[in-house]
């Protein structure tokens, strides 16, 4: 395989992953969030007690940032974080009525993205783009 022919295949793969994030961030912005902490919101509604490192690896940021995302959305009154039961040096991370309310406003903005994606591909070939982007992921990941 050419070595044009590899590093094309970065270079679209990078542009559409930054045409992703720019729109979600821009159609978001308007709910006064950004990928990152939709991401955040998405897994806290989905599994309650994960750790900020937990929450970094799923929003695709540093450690360190993760702790400035979890302080705004709890200043937003977005989010709760409280002692857990059985070991008071962890918190427990939990959506709030409002935070649930704009995780759902939130999470109607992404599918309609993802949908502009599907349609881009075609609803037939939904299935084998979602397959190949998922083994070309598991292929890079050591």
């Amino acid at each position: 395989m050419s070595s044009e022919l590899v590093h094309s295949v970065g270079a679209l793969l990078k542009r559409a992953q930054h045409a992703y994030r720019l729109r979600v961030d821009r159609d978001l912005r308007e709910l006064g969030l950004t990928a990152p902490q939709y991401a955040v919101l998405a897994a806290v509604q989905k599994e309650h007690g994960l750790s900020n490192a937990e929450l970094s690896r799923i929003a695709f940021v540093k450690p360190s940032t993760m702790l400035g995302l979890i302080s705004n959305l709890e200043r937003a009154g977005l989010i709760l974080r409280s002692p857990h039961p059985q070991n008071a040096r962890v918190l427990q991370t939990t959506l709030t009525e409002s935070g649930m309310r704009v995780f759902e406003q939130a999470q109607e903005v992404v599918e309609s993205i993802e949908r502009v994606l599907c349609d881009a591909v075609g609803v037939a070939n939904v299935s084998e783009f979602k397959k190949l982007l998922s083994w070309s992921a598991d292929c890079l990941e050591d």
